[in-house]
């Protein structure tokens, strides 16, 4: 671009000291933030025929002025002006409320344009603006916080436009706009701040959407490939007959979803480029055993493996699943956590470090300084959202650029997935193994909690165990819901002599939470009474029944991640939704919960409904902010831009032809080619 776009707004004529502080105030800094500030809609001032508007709709007419305004006052600065207007041919009335100052400038016999609401019974409209001079059928509508008037920013921004219409660099190449039919960077400025019709607005927006979609992805893609190239991995040569010997032991069939996912592992595992790959799959999906097969085919290539789990109890349940499956081919397989004694503790990394320990398992405690590979080639990491980013590269860093796979079953929508993960390559388990009965889901009001706990009793009786989901911890003023602490007194009071209680929560010492799961898990404690830290993770196969109190408290994600601790077994699992929700969306996200087990669905759902900054979290999701793009609606755009950014960096024209010239200074101003942080 021309340095007049990085000049001051105040090197513009007609605008001043005063003027540019308060474009300052707006975060418009230069010429080129002037001209990329989009209006967040357009006012439709063209004519319409009352006859053909809907009642309440909103209309603009023209009129002449058939009587002289009459102004009635009600208290202070309080008024009502009304006066009647031949449109067509129809004589209605136009109100305006608090306007009276306007008395003197509507004459008899004079032609006006007035925009408001349409009462058909009353045959009025109620003004909320009045045209008497010349106007656009479409005026852009600003987001100014009360700093500037909206006709006074247009001004400012048709001198720039104009000024600047002959030295904006087309950013796209020709290709491209023929291609997608999109008009070029003069034109669509033109139409999104100075339309002519609605059809200009949806051209300019599908041009600047799709360009700042595939900037972005040319930045994430530009960046897999630097890590690619500039990172080499292992090649790791594995046993095709051993793993295949493995893979016939399981004690079940894989799946079609965990046949394409082993394959796309197993082909990444023999290439010199790292493996840098996330594994998605909704619970119950068999990622473990995806897992399992590429680190057993890591360890017949002469490498060690690791896998980080977020809680003692998870990793010491993957170890003696682990222990179980690779026993019978000598795979020597080791656990460690912060519960681990001293003098075990020394002995297990004395072997790690000179190779006796094949797969070693465990918490926080595998990135500890003193934990030392022979030859780490292959690391897991389990529920990776626990995990910061400084963690989880502690543990690559152990090896010598050994290929890695981060696991989660929080179920990420296709739209997040090509965004957040985009650096990553992704896999996703979408199918349960066969056999697998759908958790039942009922949605029922909070009135009906003695029919639910009768309900739940029948399960006990029949052996079996159940969960009891609260949002709070303890009793809050401000909150009327139900917390764990009251429930647990409650309900061991209702099985008092009959069944036994636990109690789980955030606020517990980790060692007696891990205590209390042990002791559900192990059957001790037939109920179990927690807050969300039980949303992953633990498998306890004989947990059928799910009591979730205060439903409405929770998105959809975190319900399904919920539900998903029972069904884990061959006995037919319940999920109960307590709830009495205030609002649509409320009753919406009970309705979906009730409909489907497919996480990926109310995944896409939840997405919808509360947006990607409430799923992820503002500051965590590091999900980028578009002036114009809108990464739910604007989904197949965003998929259209990945594939083009792959193709084009893959491809010799884009980092030689002048036709990309001004793609490549925008990824390269972007730092996308020379970031070599890896996160």
């Amino acid at each position: 671009m021309e340095n007049i776009l990085k000049n001051s707004v105040g090197t513009v004529k007609g605008i001043g000291k005063a003027t540019t502080e308060q474009f300052e105030k707006l975060g418009i800094l230069t010429i080129e933030d002037l001209l990329y500030t989009f209006p967040y809609r357009h006012e439709d001032f063209r004519m319409r025929d009352l006859t053909e508007t809907p009642h309440g709709e909103r209309v603009t007419v023209e009129g002449r002025v058939e009587s002289e305004p009459t102004v009635f006052y009600s208290g202070k600065n309080r008024s009502r002006m009304q006066v009647r207007l031949l449109v067509g041919h129809h004589l209605v009335k136009a109100v305006f409320f608090n306007q009276h100052y306007l008395k003197d400038r509507l004459v008899t016999g004079m032609q006006i344009n007035v925009t408001g609401a349409w009462d058909r019974g009353r045959q009025s409209i109620t003004v909320n603006r009045l045209h008497t001079g010349e106007q656009t059928d479409f005026e852009p509508v600003y987001s100014l916080k009360g700093i500037m008037h909206q006709k006074t920013f247009r001004r400012y921004m048709r001198t720039v436009i104009d000024l600047t219409a002959g030295v904006i660099e087309e950013t796209l190449p020709q290709e491209m706009l023929e291609v997608y039919k999109l008009p070029s960077i003069t034109q669509a400025l033109e139409m999104v701040h100075f339309p002519t019709k609605t059809e200009d607005v949806k051209h300019a927006r599908r041009r600047f959407v799709y360009e700042e979609l595939l900037l972005f992805q040319l930045k994430i893609q530009g960046m897999k490939k630097l890590r690619k190239e500039q990172e080499k991995g292992l090649v790791i040569q594995y046993d095709l007959d051993l793993l295949k010997k493995f893979i016939h032991t399981l004690p079940f069939e894989l799946t079609n979803a965990q046949k394409r996912v082993v394959n796309e592992l197993c082909a990444e595992l023999k290439s010199p480029l790292r493996m840098n790959r996330l594994l998605q799959g909704d619970v119950g999906s068999g990622k473990t055993a995806v897992a399992a097969i590429a680190l057993y085919a890591a360890v017949t290539a002469g490498f060690q493996g690791a896998l980080m789990a977020p809680t003692e109890i998870l990793a010491e349940q993957h170890a003696e699943l682990l222990a179980n499956w690779f026993e019978p081919f000598g795979v020597t397989v080791a656990f460690l956590a912060g519960s681990t004694k001293a003098k075990a503790r020394r002995e297990l990394l004395e072997r790690l470090e000179v190779g006796e320990i094949d797969l070693l398992i465990g918490t926080h405690a595998l990135i500890q300084p003193e934990v030392q590979f022979h030859k780490l080639g292959f690391v897991v990491t389990d529920e990776q959202h626990r995990f910061g980013v400084q963690q989880r590269r502690v543990l690559r860093d152990k090896g010598l650029n050994p290929d890695v796979l981060f696991m989660t079953a929080t179920p990420i929508p296709r739209t997040l997935a090509i965004t957040v993960f985009g650096e990553m390559d992704v896999s996703v388990l979408d199918e349960l193994p066969a056999g697998r009965k759908e958790i039942e889901t009922h949605w029922l009001k909070e009135e009906s909690l003695i029919p639910v706990l009768q309900k739940m009793e029948k399960e006990l009786r029949a052996g079996r165990q159940a969960y009891v989901i609260c949002p709070l911890i303890e009793e809050s003023d401000k909150l009327d819901v139900q917390n764990a602490v009251e429930v647990h007194a409650e309900l061991s009071n209702y099985f008092a002599g009959r069944y036994t209680v636990g109690l789980m929560h955030g606020r517990l010492p980790s060692a007696e939470k891990d205590q209390v799961m042990r002791e559900f898990s192990e059957g001790q404690s037939n109920v179990l009474v927690s807050t969300t830290v039980v949303e992953v993770g633990v498998n306890v196969p004989n947990a059928t029944f799910m009591l979730i109190y205060d439903a409405t408290r929770f998105g959809l994600a975190q319900l399904h991640q919920l539900r998903g601790r029972v069904g884990r077994g061959s006995d037919q699992s319940y999920c109960v939704l307590l709830a009495n929700p205030s609002t649509e969306e409320g009753k919406m996200r009970m309705q979906s919960m009730t409909e489907t087990n497919d996480g990926f669905i109310l995944a896409e759902k939840d997405l919808e409904l509360r947006g990607s900054g409430d799923i992820f979290g503002k500051k965590q999701s590091g999900m980028p902010e578009f002036k114009m793009a809108d990464l739910i609606h604007d989904f197949k755009a965003l998929s259209i831009a990945r594939e083009d950014a792959e193709r084009l960096l893959n491809s010799d024209a884009f980092w030689t032809s002048d036709e990309y010239a001004t793609l490549r200074e925008r990824l390269e101003q972007s730092g996308a080619l020379t970031d070599k942080r890896i996160d």
